[in-house]
């Protein structure tokens, strides 16, 4: 008997899926992509109306012939690719290279890999959404001619290896810009006063803040000025003028779009864009789970949209009646407004409530479980009842000053009961939170009349601060919201700019580098129209249109290219030999004298000769962290993997092959009197440990950290041996 054929896109997702349809269905993976333009040449016709040459992606020939195969072989041929236009324009090759006509009810989409989501999918098939491939090809094209026609010219005017794109290069500005702001910032001083206020002597004190003199807010700009208010309020009478008592509401956030996502996994897990959308990968397209086998945990994770199915909302309904009860239920469903959204999908959310984190921890990596727990949390807060608090606002009046004193208690935690604390207690609320109910602040009850008295008066001299640096989070944050990109563009966009030493992260922040800065200048003057927020916000736009089929995906490509082939050709021209700031270090090179320079490669930073081609010395920059290397007295340096890791060595490698994870101490143990390290433990906290693993004193240090319920027991340090041959092949 024959089969039907459905093609995926990964193994995974193909195996979870065909355990789902039966013995009559036969699920194979494309592995992604099968045909693109090549690599090789520019593959776009201009002359031709834009017309792409695609081929067969070198070292899928195989791939290929065995779904020919099977598409030979079965009755019907399904083509389930993900639910976006990536997802369709693989879809649209898939039929190219089986031979189906794209009008044809070939495509399948499914937003979560459930067996009723799968099934009633096969029941309704469709042909290809042509306008969908359309905006994918144009983006595509937009991509290659500026990245193909761009970045030769960055090579032969700035230096070999560098690239330019279209979003890349925006996301790069933003970070430049943001970093001209901090440099150009000059800090402005302005002082507080805080009141500390009783009851009578024997009550403790509260905290009320000096807001306003007469009718005006009061700006303090000076110690002179603070010291004159603070001697007036010295001698004052503190009597209360107002008290206002008032119920707030905190309403909970909607359910996970990808950006929301992404940022919240930045903020509480520390994850960069890149992982939580690979782990996020992984929940969707399904894991072993124990008896329930091959399980998709969540939907669709690459999604703009915060709508939920009805079905999910009245599983969820249930859940929180039976587990926090009916006063946790709010009267109506939730429903969110989408901003900006195609809504082509659901948010993301758990597939099914009745695989609780707890219940499929053992099932899953520690990264797997904490991103699961986090939309599973998100999911079910978002259909709960709002946080109330009791909020008191008490004013005071000293002479002709006003102060102020605020306080709020928790009276029902509504969503708030929805989070376990395991991803971080007390930090439920996004940052953009009310910063008045964050905290909670008992004040004393009061009455209009009363008079306080005064036990310390604390004035406090500040400076204002410069805007921050992106974060991970916050980076995401702004693209979103100035429309660069889309959410599912983010992740890779980024770990472009970082791999191609654009900018950098320290310490979790984004810093431009000078071959970053030096790049965008030249852009700016001479492609500013590539590298507008505006515009790139715009190109978004036009491509929505072309996916809803109100937009020509050629007359998009035209309007781009006539004034960026005009660009080009002035910047050919007039751009001479670019040349990169050089940074000379005091570390002279030991074959020639010369002092050695700080040069960026792929990995970051190292030292090379000025000499170069005819001295090549290199060498890495090593931080000495102040400790002797405790086999031979040498200086013990900082060192990086391949894979960014840092790890602690003996300068004199490779003749000392001292090497250790964790930072080394000047401290010897008391006990053994082997040298002591710094052990960071995997929830976070941070302990003095002997580097001998069968000391007494690290047992006995490690059983104080579980019996604090650390995350788990602190890993066992490699030995010198083992971490000096991970660092031979790392180099």
């Amino acid at each position: 008997m024959s089969k039907a054929l459905v093609v995926v896109e990964s193994p995974a997702k193909a195996k979870t899926i065909e355990k789902f349809l039966g013995k009559n269905y036969m699920v194979k993976a494309s592995m992604g992509h099968l045909r693109d333009l090549p690599k090789s040449q520019f593959g776009v016709d201009i002359e031709n109306n834009f017309s792409p040459k695609y081929i067969n992606i070198r070292g899928k020939g195989d791939l290929i012939k065995s779904l020919k195969d099977a598409a030979k072989n079965a009755d019907t041929v399904y083509l389930a690719t993900d639910p976006d236009r990536e997802g369709e324009a693989i879809a649209w090759h898939l039929a190219h290279i089986l031979n189906l006509s794209e009008h044809t009810t070939c495509r399948i989409e499914f937003n979560e890999i459930t067996k009723p989501a799968i099934q009633q999918a096969i029941k309704k098939p469709r042909p290809i959404n042509l306008p969908r491939v359309y905006a994918q090809q144009t983006r595509r094209i937009l991509d290659r001619i500026v990245g193909y026609k761009l970045s030769p010219l960055l090579w032969r005017k700035v230096r070999k290896g560098l690239s330019a794109g279209r979003v890349q290069s925006v996301t790069v500005r933003l970070i430049c810009d943001r970093e001209k702001e901090i440099q150009a910032f000059v800090p402005e001083e302005y002082w507080t006063i805080i009141a500390k206020l009783k009851e009578k002597s024997t009550a403790k004190a509260f905290a009320a803040e000096l807001f306003m003199v007469g009718s005006e807010k009061l700006n303090v700009n000076n110690q002179s000025q603070a010291e004159t208010i603070v001697s007036e309020l010295t001698h004052a009478e503190y009597v209360v003028s107002d008290v206002k008592k008032r119920e707030r509401k905190r309403n909970p956030y909607p359910p996970f779009t990808t950006s929301s996502l992404q940022q919240e996994a930045a903020r509480k897990l520390g994850f960069t864009s890149r992982k939580t959308m690979m782990v996020a990968q992984q929940l969707y397209e399904g894991l072993d789970i124990g008896r329930a086998g091959q399980v998709g945990l969540i939907t669709y994770m690459r999604t703009d949209s915060t709508r939920i199915a009805e079905t999910a909302q009245q599983e969820a309904r249930a859940y929180i009646e039976n587990k926090f009860g009916v006063s946790y239920l709010p009267a109506k469903a939730p429903v969110y407004a989408n901003k900006k959204s195609q809504d082509a999908h659901e948010a993301v959310r758990p597939t099914t409530l009745e695989l609780l984190p707890e219940a499929i921890g053992k099932s899953l990596t520690k990264d797997q479980l904490k991103l699961y727990t986090l939309i599973w949390e998100r999911f079910i807060a978002s259909q709960m009842t709002p946080a109330v608090y009791d909020t008191l606002t008490i004013e005071i009046t000293a002479g002709n000053y006003r102060l102020k004193a605020t306080g709020s208690q928790l009276k029902f935690p509504g969503f708030l009961a929805a989070f376990s604390g395991a991803i971080g207690k007390g930090k439920e609320l996004e940052q953009n939170s009310d910063s008045d109910l964050d905290t909670e602040t008992t004040l004393p009850e009061l009455k209009t009349g009363q008079v306080l008295q005064l036990a310390k008066l604390e004035p406090k001299q500040h400076f204002t601060e410069p805007p921050p640096r992106y974060t991970e989070a916050s980076l995401v944050k702004v693209l979103e919201e100035k429309g660069i990109g889309r959410p599912s563009t983010y992740a890779p966009t980024i770990e472009t700019i970082v791999v191609r030493g654009y900018v950098e992260r320290v310490e979790k922040k984004f810093h431009p580098t000078d071959l970053g800065i030096v790049v965008l200048d030249l852009l700016k003057q001479y492609f500013e129209r590539i590298i507008d927020v505006e515009f790139t916000a715009g190109m978004e736009d036009k491509l929505d249109a072309i996916a809803e089929g109100d937009a020509s995906w050629l007359g998009v490509l035209e309007e781009f290219y006539d004034p960026f082939a005009k660009d080009l050709s002035f910047a050919e021209e007039a751009i001479g030999q670019v040349e990169l700031p050089v940074e000379v270090s005091d570390i002279p090179c030991e074959n020639c004298g010369k002092m050695m320079i700080i040069k960026q490669g792929r990995y970051g930073n190292f030292l090379a000769c000025p000499g170069f081609p005819t001295c090549r010395n290199t060498k890495p920059i090593l931080k000495d962290i102040g400790v002797k290397c405790p086999k031979c007295g040498g200086a013990v340096v900082e060192r990086k993997t391949k894979r960014r890791r840092i790890f602690y060595g003996c300068e004199k490698y490779p003749e000392c092959d001292f090497t250790t994870w964790d930072l080394p101490l000047n401290d010897n143990c008391p006990v053994c009197g082997t040298y002591m390290v710094r052990h960071k433990y995997k929830n976070g906290g941070f302990a003095a440990l002997c580097s001998n693993e069968s000391c007494p004193s690290r047992q006995t240090s490690e059983n104080k950290e579980t019996t604090k319920k650390a995350e788990g027991k602190a890993a066992k340090p490699t030995s010198n041996k083992a971490s000096a041959n991970r660092r031979k092949k790392s180099g």
